[in-house]
């Protein structure tokens, strides 16, 4: 009997032990996760290295332990995990969780943690299996927006249909790992990179980007650590500076860099589009720096038979509207869709900025009044030159009031969604001018 008494005894110091462990790497996920919970913002640049320090104090409780438990899934789980929490690949972390899922093969954590360490390895393919694995063992919503992921993040097909496919499958795991816990805002955020990849993929869906910003709200309300996510703002500023938000743009930009210090693309992203601003404003200020003398020139040349295809009764606007347009001189054209007229003018400038999301150029009208086009959708060969005459059918006006640290933009641009609404030297341009997948531009990070 006695025998038995010490198994039992036994069986319940190794379930106390692993217990602890488990609380152990349990907090050292806390820690890193809710970090700006317990430090301020100032102190983002150390918590790699905090987060790296707790880690290796998580190890050495670990390491006292591995004689007894080497042969635990349970505890190669919990070593597995403890390394998985450092950023990069860990050769380590790969082997204990490997040998975890052999010991214990319905271990859905260790088949997910594993999985995530493949995908830092950028092994995606396998990454796939051990979600898709853990996910028939049993459904969960780690594996469930872990997939998510992948399937954005695989090398696109050459087949547009399979992609928007797989673009739609994503989107419909991540929503399905929101219904399992609608309390959990890393599913939340994940939705909402989904519904970004669906929403330039797929002609740009306004109601879709409204899904996106929804979905980014949601992660930060009811989570705290989402709401300090850099990937979060990052992401989102990459729709905003789509949407020409361009204040709300900056700010996530800058806010993604302020919480993640060594992550340079959110710096060079804000940097870029301040960049931008100032040369637009700048260029419009100065008509594109174009001479008076050869200004005029340009513009005696400009006539109401430029208006070309838009001058006859049977033009179809982009808004379906059939009928002849009216010439409307830029000063003269409301905030909005400007139906039943068209914009007309000479081209005096081009940007092709770093990073940049609309082929932009300044047009000059016939009152020497200077305005912005900012042209999405455009293939890379694609665009106009100084001197061309450019007719834009019922524009879309827009007034941008931006302000950020310390600079300050006021000005109009007209938005054109893609090249083929636009007439160039009196005729329409041809399909190739338009980008053919309808957009590169993904989330950077998950």
């Amino acid at each position: 009997m006695a025998e038995v008494d010490n198994d039992g005894e036994q069986k319940a110091t190794d379930k106390d032990d692993l217990q602890v462990l488990k609380e152990l790497v349990d907090d050292l996920y806390s820690f890193r996760d809710r970090y700006f919970e317990t430090h301020s913002v100032e102190d983002a640049g150390r918590k790699q290295n905090d987060v790296a320090q707790e880690m290796a104090k998580t190890l050495q409780r670990l390491d006292e332990k591995e004689d007894l438990y080497k042969n635990s899934a349970q505890f190669l789980l919990l070593r597995g995990r403890c390394l998985n929490v450092a950023p990069e690949f860990s050769q380590a972390a790969e082997e204990c969780l490997s040998r975890a899922v052999k010991l214990e093969p319905g271990l859905v954590e260790g088949w997910n943690t594993l999985g995530e360490q493949y995908w830092k390895k950028g092994d995606l393919t396998a990454a796939k299996t051990c979600f898709t694995g853990a996910q028939q063992q049993n459904k969960n919503k780690v594996s469930l927006r872990s997939l998510s992921m992948v399937l954005r993040q695989l090398p696109p097909v050459e087949d547009a249909q399979e992609q928007s496919k797989r673009i739609l499958e994503s989107v419909e795991l991540a929503r399905q790992a929101v219904q399992l816990d609608v309390t959990d805002g890393t599913s939340w955020y994940i939705l909402g990179n989904a519904y970004i990849s669906m929403f330039f993929t797929s002609g740009q869906n306004p109601q879709l980007s409204q899904q996106a910003l929804s979905a980014y709200a949601q992660a930060e309300k009811i989570d705290k650590a989402s709401s300090m996510n850099p990937d979060l703002h990052f992401n989102r500023a990459t729709l905003f500076q789509y949407e020409e938000m361009y204040s709300s743009a900056l700010d996530g930009y800058s806010r993604a860099a302020a919480l993640d210090p060594g992550w340079e693309d959110a710096r060079e992203r804000e940097k870029q589009l301040l960049n931008y601003l100032d040369q637009v404003t700048m260029l419009i200020e100065n008509k594109g720096k174009v001479k008076a003398r050869r200004l005029r020139n340009m513009l005696s040349s400009l006539s109401t038979s430029a208006l070309g295809p838009c001058s006859s009764p049977q033009f179809r606007s982009p808004s379906g509207r059939v009928g002849s347009l009216e010439p409307r001189s830029l000063s003269a054209l409301t905030h909005g869709h400007n139906g039943g007229v068209a914009a007309l003018g000479k081209v005096v400038f081009s940007l092709a900025s770093e990073g940049r999301m609309a082929f932009t150029f300044g047009m000059v009208d016939s009152d020497e009044t200077c305005s912005v086009v900012m042209v999405y959708n455009t293939a890379d060969s694609w665009g106009v030159l100084i001197g061309d005459t450019v007719v834009i059918p019922e524009p879309q006006v827009k007034r941008h009031s931006v302000t950020h640290k310390d600079k300050s933009y006021d000005f109009r641009s007209i938005r054109v969604d893609s090249p083929l609404l636009l007439i160039v030297n009196g005729k329409r341009q041809v399909m190739k001018s338009q980008s053919a997948a309808f957009v590169t531009y993904k989330p950077q990070s998950e």
